[in-house]
């Protein structure tokens, strides 16, 4: 199967290559990088188009302006053409050797939607802000209470998708709020869905850390939203049983 690795960048040019090095380096067959500059200001973009016309796996898009990372991954997906979607941040929170984990229950044929939980740790998780903690666990108790999923991280990076699943899905939220959004439609589908463990390196605001305060305010309004109104729209009954459909077959 092949794997679709996507890639929402902005402002990351200590780490970008870095993490491109270890993305090309994953045992995986069959795979391609899907890299969406998001308006960067800095050589963010040079160095993805320098590694991109050496290796034939790896594909830049460039937005006109930054749109969040909601927008990033909306046109990644639309330029992808894998069988399995993943999200890698472009920084090294997330190390890309969990990725052939992540996606195991994928390509196994037992999950068709898998979340890399950083609560369930595998090897490491950096000690930083409790206040970040505290955010995740009551966005994760609520979305729960919604979706009625026993999920622990719903914040996560490391979120894979069959294609089928994530590709029907318009997103509509801004900034950091597809987290939510992918979370509430997914879970109002038949798609079956697993966490497992990933290893955590977070940052701090000094080392280019983004996410703030009014993100977490904004993601309360999302899982509200996307849990209560989204999935009775036309659009949202569409995605719903569009998907649900698709499953039904592969399911058979």
């Amino acid at each position: 199967m092949k794997v679709s690795i996507l890639v929402p960048a902005f402002n990351e040019e200590k780490t970008i290559e870095r993490m491109l090095n270890k993305l090309l380096t994953l045992p995986i067959v069959d795979f391609e990088i899907i890299v969406v500059d998001d308006g960067s200001t800095d050589s963010t973009g040079d160095i993805v188009r320098r590694i991109a016309a050496a290796r034939s796996t790896v594909h830049l898009f460039s937005q006109a302006k930054n749109g969040g990372k909601t927008a990033a991954i909306a046109r990644a997906i639309a330029e992808s053409s894998g069988e399995i979607l993943i999200v890698q941040d472009a920084d090294l929170e997330y190390d890309p050797d969990d990725i052939p984990g992540v996606i195991a229950p994928i390509v196994e044929g037992v999950a068709d939607v898998v979340y890399g939980s950083r609560f369930l740790v595998k090897r490491a998780s950096r000690v930083l802000y409790y206040y970040h903690y505290l955010a995740n666990k009551l966005l994760t108790c609520l979305s729960n209470i919604l979706t009625n999923r026993n999920m622990s991280d719903i914040e996560t990076c490391y979120k894979a998708f069959h294609r089928e699943v994530i590709v029907p899905l318009t997103l509509k939220s801004k900034g950091f709020g597809m987290e939510v959004e992918i979370t509430a439609m997914v879970c109002k589908t038949r798609a079956r869905t697993y966490e497992v463990p990933i290893s955590y390196y977070g940052r701090t605001y000094e080392e280019g850390k983004k996410i703030g305060t009014w993100d977490g305010v904004a993601a309360i309004w999302y899982i509200l939203f996307f849990n209560l109104v989204q999935p009775y729209t036309r659009a949202g009954r569409t995605y719903i049983k569009t998907v649900n459909e698709m499953l039904e077959i592969r399911h058979r």
